[in-house]
């Protein structure tokens, strides 16, 4: 696999160190030969130009007839065109070469080339276009005609024929390495000589418009790659500048490539075959020299399965006796410390065992390793309990927190502290407390060792403990105590979240008759069925209050004061249909109540309970029995006293 391997490597390093520097050798050599044929085509048109000037020079001041005998002796001309046409100022073909019917007197006046001539007075190569008499794709060379006074007096034009003619079909010739090809353009992309096999790229060429053949049409030389029809094509871009073509050289960058490829297919197969070779000279090598290895490895084996005590390894090598030697001195060591270790596991096992509280032990991982057996008796017999087991025993509501918890006390090697619930095997809920902390060797930790504390009892205890502290006996609703931590709470939730709370403060109108006239038995029952009354009609989240006596108080939390309002309105007319009777006397007692809500700027619960206190003293100023909203100027509409007598 090492020496396919290093095959591949080279072969890949190969190819693309080729490819770079053929692509390089490639373009070099293109521009080159682009260069010999932008070079050559200027030649041959200066020689063209030349032979027109000189013809032009002898038609100075002749008439229409000594032209045409000119021309007439001078067909050596038909060697560089395959046409000759004079023409006079006006445009008029007045002589031609050989003789075309019909072409002396026609008018090239409307053409391109005619009007580019007698404007600029320059040589000039005309576009390509079809002749109006031979049909065929032409492409004009031309030179002004001047009088004796220097006037423009006509032009003298040959003619090229870019399908058959000889100027361009010598240039099919020009190819190397039976790939490149050569294709001359116009500056406005016009194709003027294209050969057969490659004339598809020259489509694609037009018809992609590639930027870089763009840029050659404005005047860009150099070489480049380009993608055409799927394939890749290294082009090098010439400017014939006389003529305002464009000479490019094509060639498929496959054709480039395929001798390399070649070499790189017949070199695989060559390394491939010596690769194979090697392979099987170097097993029988390796396996020749590694039998005493064998050997030994079998024996070791035995002595894993109990077969054999010792290494008896007869080998001449003096290195493989050595490793012998120190296996059996170190097997030794092992089995004297692995005696030593049950010794210990047995005395560990045995203090573990007799101890009262639940204790576990867990690897480095968390994953658990050992529960003595008063855990197993606490949570239910968990033999071959997982970690995984044990932590869904803790309940739904506690178990993700304390796995946050756990990961962060051991990734920062602290301790973990936490009392949380769980279940034991048949489902009673209990409340344990867990205590676990990492065992730290020389070289690093050891493991994790903890214990669970069964603390039900000390919770419930705990729990009743609280509830008595902050709720009243008589009516199982919150006392003062209990009231005004929920307030703080409230207030803190105002100020950061700024949450809308409403207070009610009120006492029983007319309650002092009926301790005094049914004693504090009839009193006591009345605010039991007040507190029963004040539950009834608030919501789940209020928190309902009897902070002494016939004093009462309500926390409306995310309440506004219009809503606050109904809750109160409702607790007036709830508390007014609350009776109790004694020998034959009933007795009934309506509510004071003062309404307030926290206020932007409240930096104390006492500023809010003081304005509930007074709406709750306005009310009673009132005439009792009503509603009132601390800085409101409305107030609940208030009943008259009904039912029973009243002190």
């Amino acid at each position: 696999m090492t020496w396919l391997v290093i095959i591949g490597l080279l072969l890949v390093v190969a190819w693309g160190s080729g490819q770079r520097l053929m692509h390089e050798a490639t373009l070099s050599h293109l521009g080159y030969q682009a260069e010999i044929l932008s070079r050559e085509l200027r030649d041959r048109l200066n020689l063209r130009f030349t032979a027109l000037e000189m013809l032009s020079a002898q038609l100075t001041d002749v008439s229409h007839e000594d032209a045409r005998l000119l021309l007439q002796q001078n067909p050596s001309l038909l060697a560089y065109f395959e046409g000759i046409i004079v023409s006079d100022a006006d445009g008029e073909i007045i002589a031609d070469l050989p003789q075309v019917p019909g072409r002396v007197g026609f008018g090239v006046d409307d053409t391109e080339y005619f009007a580019m001539v007698s404007n600029s007075r320059w040589p000039y190569v005309s576009r390509p276009f079809f002749g109006r008499t031979s049909h065929q794709p032409l492409v004009m060379m031309l030179v002004p005609r001047y009088t004796p006074q220097g006037e423009f007096d006509g032009v003298v034009g040959g003619l090229l024929n870019f399908a058959h003619g000889q100027f361009f079909s010598s240039i099919s010739a020009l190819t190397f390495e039976h790939s490149g090809h050569i294709a001359i353009f116009t500056a406005a992309g016009v194709p003027l000589f294209v050969p057969g096999p490659i004339s598809h790229h020259v489509g694609s060429l037009q018809h992609l418009d590639p930027l870089d053949f763009q840029l050659a049409l404005d005047g860009w030389q150099g070489e480049t790659l380009h993608e055409l029809d799927g394939e890749d094509v290294l082009v090098s871009y010439r400017q014939v500048w006389e003529a305002n073509w464009v000479v490019a050289m094509l060639m498929p960058r496959h054709s480039v490539l395929a001798p390399f490829q070649n070499f790189l297919e017949r070199l695989w197969w060559t390394w491939l075959v010596i690769a194979l070779v090697l392979l099987v000279l170097i097993r029988w090598l390796v396996g020749h020299q590694l039998k005493p290895l064998h050997r030994l490895e079998r024996q070791i084996l035995e002595i894993g399965s109990g077969v054999r005590q010792r290494l008896a390894l007869a080998t001449g090598l003096r290195e493989l006796t050595q490793i012998s030697d120190a296996f059996n001195r170190l097997e030794q060591e092992r089995k004297d410390a692995l005696q030593h270790l049950r010794h210990r596991e047995a005395f560990l096992d045995a203090v573990l065992g007799s101890t009262p509280a639940g204790m576990f032990v867990a690897d480095q991982e968390g994953d658990l390793i050992y529960l003595n057996p008063a855990l197993s008796t606490m949570l239910g017999h968990l033999a071959g309990a997982s970690t995984h087991d044990l932590w869904q025993l803790i309940h739904e509501d506690d178990r993700e927190d304390a796995h946050d918890m756990w990961l962060h006390a051991m990734s920062r090697n602290s301790e973990f502290l936490r009392q949380l619930r769980m279940r034991d095997d048949k489902g009673n809920m209990l409340w344990v407390e867990i205590h676990a902390s990492r065992v730290e060797g020389s070289e690093g930790p050891l493991g994790i060792v903890g214990t669970i504390k069964d603390i039900t009892e000390r919770q419930h205890q705990e729990a009743l403990q609280r509830w008595e502290a902050e709720h009243d006996p008589l009516t199982g609703l919150l006392n003062r105590r209990g009231y005004l931590r929920r307030l703080e709470d409230a207030m803190a939730d105002f100020a950061k979240l700024g949450t809308p709370s409403a207070v009610i403060l009120f006492d029983l109108d007319r309650f002092k008759p009926v301790n005094d006239e049914g004693g504090h038995a009839l009193g006591d029952e009345l605010l039991r069925r007040v507190a029963q009354v004040l539950v009834w009609e608030v919501r789940r989240s209020d928190h309902v209050a009897r902070q002494g006596g016939d004093e009462f108080g309500l926390l409306l939390p995310s309440c506004t004061l219009s809503q606050a309002a109904t809750i109160a309105e409702s607790l007036r007319v709830a508390i007014g249909q609350v009776s109790v009777a004694h020998e034959g006397k009933e007795y009934a007692v309506t509510a004071s109540i003062g309404l307030t809500a926290f206020h932007e700027g409240d930096e104390s619960l006492e500023e809010i309970l003081v304005r509930a206190d007074a709406a709750s003293y306005e009310a009673k100023r009132q005439g009792r029995n009503s509603v009132v909203v601390h800085g409101s100027a409305v107030t609940s509409s208030r009943s008259s006293d009904t039912g029973g007598s009243h002190a």
